[in-house]
């Protein structure tokens, strides 16, 4: 690598603010790491409330034309409404682009008081399937002639009992889309020498979706990693452990065992809530990187939201989009400069001039905006 083109979405609400630091910083590690011979070619794209006041569209064609042949993008967080409107356009490029992996390493860092114990026990790596399951978005809300005509022949056909003004969603989850997501995970744990894979589901309950992501996920394991991976309870020797947790069981092991967990492999909801369970246990959402990955594009993101309420008013904290951006650095072959740029962060945190998320977990800490935040970690490059 010379010279990588970034594609990035600066993202609705604070997207813009956190976006103010995070370029500068992933630049200057770059530059400190390899005095110039590797740099990166940013190119702008537009989507959320920016796209649609230059464009009228929420997700422009022009956007969704460049990412077809993009290997690297950065977006920040793009609005979602809640129960009306337009669809999630998270969504809509995850499955646009099969972005089948949402990739989340979570770890400590020092400085953070954190409402549990001991969360300098916690460095696990999330992998969250990222187009089934109920964010597949196949559903039909209450009363409508669709519900009614799904409700009519489940109840008709299929002897099921369902009140007649339910609103109706549709959960797939297949053996194709699980295991090539349990494949990701066993494989990032054999290269990086990771100790298990968990696989989270409520197989429990739902015996044919979640049930069927734990067995196919097993299958995989033994039919192409014989010899590699073992199951729990066989002589390890060295070999990957895979295992299985029902989802509530393993919030409560995360929560009180954290360090008996190094990879976790789950259904999409599942991990949607886990991954940001865990993020709370070291710091908040605020540190938490991710990227959604496929077999060609890789889309590093702000794994917070929009935060309407404080956009505009340099409070929001820059550390996920910039953590996310030291994910892409290492993804590249740029590790040094991924390593400048969390240590950097945490050597900010130990400072304590942190932004108001996090001061409130830091004793003694100076709150700082999200401005200043910024330059402090480019100051510690």
């Amino acid at each position: 690598m010379s010279k990588r083109t970034v594609y990035y979405i600066e993202g609705d609400g604070i997207g813009p603010e956190v976006w103010g630091p995070t370029r500068p910083i992933i630049n200057a590690a770059l530059d400190k790491a390899y005095g110039g011979a590797k740099t990166l070619d940013w190119q702008e794209l537009l989507a959320g409330e920016k796209a649609f006041k230059a464009t009228g569209e929420y997700l422009p064609q022009a956007t969704l034309d460049t990412l077809k042949t993009a290997d690297l993008a950065m977006k920040g967080p793009l609005q979602t409404p809640v129960g009306k409107g337009f669809r999630s356009l998270n969504v809509t490029i995850r499955q646009t682009f099969d972005l089948y992996a949402c990739i989340r390493p979570i770890k400590y860092f020092k400085g953070i008081e954190s409402p549990v114990k001991r969360p300098d026990l916690v460095d696990i790596v999330v992998f969250r399937e990222n187009t089934e399951d109920v964010y597949a978005g196949i559903e039909w809300s209450s009363n409508s002639p669709e519900a009614k005509r799904v409700i009519d022949f489940l109840v008709d056909e299929m002897g099921a009992k369902i009140d007649p003004t339910a609103g109706i969603g549709i959960k797939p989850i297949t053996p194709a889309g699980s295991k090539r997501l349990v494949r990701r995970a066993l494989d990032f744990a054999l290269e990086q020498n990771r100790e298990s894979v968990t696989l989270v589901h409520k197989g429990n309950i739902m015996k044919y979706t979640e049930g069927g992501f734990r067995q196919w996920g097993y299958d995989l394991a033994a039919d192409d990693y014989a010899g590699r991976v073992v199951k729990e309870g066989e002589e390890a020797d060295g070999k990957v452990v895979i295992n299985d947790r029902i989802a509530d069981a393993m919030f409560q092991e995360l929560l009180m065992r954290p360090e008996k967990y190094s990879v976790l492999a789950t259904t999409n909801l599942n991990g949607d809530y886990l991954s940001d369970a865990l993020a709370a246990q070291v710091g908040g959402l605020g540190l938490s990187p991710g990227v959604n990955m496929g077999d060609t594009l890789a889309f590093y993101e702000a794994t917070h939201g929009t935060a309407p309420t404080i956009a505009g008013k340099d409070m929001a904290n820059p550390g996920s989009l910039i953590l996310s951006g030291a994910m892409m650095l290492e993804h590249i072959g740029c590790g040094e400069a991924a390593d400048l740029v969390r240590n950097a962060v945490e050597k900010a945190l130990a400072d304590k001039k942190v932004t108001i998320d996090l001061s409130s977990q830091i004793g003694g800490a100076t709150t700082v905006g999200c401005k200043e935040f910024g330059e402090i970690i480019l100051a510690n490059l």
